[in-house]
């Protein structure tokens, strides 16, 4: 939406916040070195309000920051707690909060402004200026849009696990080839591959290009042999070779038309060869900038190419359920219902035969859950 329209991002740092926390429940400490009562050395200390270390201190802060933001009519939805909206006739107010970090944005500026200065009188505030950095990820301000981007992450991680002086790879695995799970030695040191493997799920935010990839070996973290990390170091060989990559949104990104929201399901059928279950595949556009993606291996073993495509479609139809409420909620109207893309036609002519089959009777529930969207036209397959 930012990019979309062009608003500028603001970044908001909470000094000690852990600070701020009043505590609802009964903490006593003893008296701080330093700060001892000589006459009732045997006494105690109730705190009011939270330290750092104490295990009620981050619900406490998250308590007071939620509970001072309604005063500034400010609104949160279930659909993501971390969200808050501000609408003040046609101007609108994102507030969007980690911890103790604050990423402000919307239409108005003057009405931003009039928000952060409520938020320092309140806290112990400082205003960081535009949006360059948020959590490891890089924000990139451009003339039609923006970039997001984990330049340094990628670089900081090369570094600790010494690929330095490798070799680039233009592919993140060979094609085909699926790993095994007992494949030649165990791992000496599976501490260092959780580690790695750890990091590479959080890159996964800006580059959906390596989910797949970093999935595989994830499923590996208890008993990794050594040809897991020799794909976990084809995956760092390849980031050594697209370090700068990341994804770019683009103004006007979001044109009224009737494929503004766009959604493309898919699914390998058996194809882990250790439990034989399916993969799912999805990844959702707004206009034309990247929203929302997964890779994920599904639950229980799908008897059919057919049955493994309709999980991928329900789960996909589940994350735009997710994303239709959090656009009414940031007050984004779209005009048409979303559009649901699938390679399998078996799949596809399930959703208008309600006739359900001897073999699709174990899917059921799914079958039921993407036709009703269909039938109600919230959703076109």
């Amino acid at each position: 939406m930012t990019a979309h329209f062009g608003w500028n991002l603001r970044q908001l740092y909470v000094k000690n916040a852990f600070l701020h926390g009043v505590l609802q429940e009964e903490v006593y400490m003893s008296q701080p070195s330093g700060f001892s009562d000589p006459q009732h050395s045997d006494y105690v200390c109730k705190l009011h309000k939270s330290l750092y270390g104490l295990k009620q201190a981050p619900r406490a802060w998250n308590d007071r920051f939620t509970s001072f933001l309604p005063s500034l009519d400010f609104k949160t939805t279930h659909a993501y707690p971390s969200l808050f909206v501000k609408q003040f006739g046609s101007s609108v107010v994102l507030l969007l909060f980690y911890v103790d970090d604050i990423i402000i944005t919307g239409n108005a500026l003057s009405l931003i402004n009039d928000v952060i200065v409520a938020l320092t009188k309140e806290f112990d505030i400082k205003d960081l200026g535009p949006l360059h950095f948020f959590l490891g990820i890089q924000v990139i301000s451009q003339n039609d849009g923006l970039v997001i981007s984990q330049e340094k992450y990628v670089k900081d991680l090369i570094t600790k696990t010494e690929m330095l002086d490798s070799k680039p790879c233009s592919t993140l695995c060979l094609p085909y080839n699926r790993l095994v799970l007992d494949d030649g030695k165990p791992y000496n040191n599976p501490a260092l591959y959780r580690s790695v493997v750890g990091a590479l799920q959080y890159l996964t935010f800006t580059r959906s290009d390596i989910a797949f990839a970093v999935h595989q070996v994830c499923q590996f973290m208890q008993t990794p042999m050594e040809s897991h990390f020799s794909a976990v170091n084809r995956i760092l060989r390849y980031l050594k070779g697209t370090v700068r990559l990341g994804i770019r949104y683009v103004q006007g990104g979001l044109e009224v038309n009737s494929d503004t929201v766009r959604a493309f399901s898919d699914a390998d059928w058996a194809g882990d060869p250790n439990d034989r279950r399916s993969t799912t595949g999805f990844v959702i556009f707004l206009g034309s900038n990247p929203t929302s993606w997964f890779s994920k291996k599904q639950q229980i073993v799908s008897r059919s190419s057919t049955e493994a495509e309709y999980r991928a479609l329900a789960a996909t139809a589940a994350e735009l359920d997710w994303i239709k409420q959090l656009l009414t909620f940031v007050h984004l109207d779209i005009p048409s219902s979303p559009f649901l893309y699938c390679d399998n036609m078996l799949a596809i002519a399930l959703i208008s035969n309600l006739v359900l089959h001897q073999r699709t009777k174990h899917i059921e529930v799914d079958i039921h859950f993407v036709c009703e969207r269909v039938a109600k036209k919230q959703l076109h397959v």
